[in-house]
């Protein structure tokens, strides 16, 4: 959810700016769109019902959720694959600055997340998962939120960067090489 509201209030807010629109930023109206946009607001509800119904929702809805729910998911993947395979080549019009965005990202997000772990006094473990997730692109939900909520965004862009470039580095070099690090440091300062 964070990322999502982040990344609409980047996309319009800017993009009204760019429209000559001023003060559309933080505007009361873009909030609300934001936030009650079918998009969030089906994210954010499903989050509420889950945390107030607790595991008897989670056993009342089986059938219909946690049953379908790797069979939809493997279609969903492939339908990104896919997605992703037509539209690699789009990179190519953008060049070397955007791959190469999509190489220093997760390693600037590796570091926020590792320093906020530490800070908080999380566990080495811990502090790892949370420089893992912050370096991650947001694999499944953002695109597919984005592809609704934002329909003038070019998928061709962010998700071939997303699946194509950090997902790649994170999994054969950045997982081992954040741990390794948060590793050396704690050692260091014998947290």
């Amino acid at each position: 959810a964070p990322a999502i509201i982040s990344g609409l209030l980047l996309a319009k807010g800017i993009g009204d700016q760019k429209k000559g629109q001023t003060g559309t930023m933080f505007s009361p109206k873009l909030i609300q769109e934001i936030l009650f946009g079918g998009t969030l607001l089906l994210l954010l509800g499903s989050f509420a019902i889950g945390w107030i119904t607790g595991g008897r929702g989670m056993e009342a809805l089986a059938g219909f959720i946690k049953v379908p729910f790797t069979g939809i998911l493997c279609f969903f993947l492939l339908e990104m694959g896919i997605l992703v395979g037509r539209k690699i080549g789009d990179i190519k019009k953008f060049g070397f600055p955007l791959i190469l965005f999509g190489l220093y990202m997760p390693l600037l997000g590796a570091i926020i997340g590792a320093l906020t772990g530490a800070i908080a006094g999380m566990s080495l473990g811990g502090t790892s998962l949370l420089a893992v997730l912050c370096a991650s692109a947001s694999y499944i939900v953002v695109p597919a939120a984005l592809r609704h909520a934002l329909p003038e965004a070019n998928p061709s862009l962010s998700l071939p960067l997303a699946l194509g470039v950090t997902f790649p580095l994170n999994i054969f070099i950045g997982i081992p090489l954040y741990y390794y690090c948060i590793k050396i440091v704690f050692e260091i300062l014998k947290l």
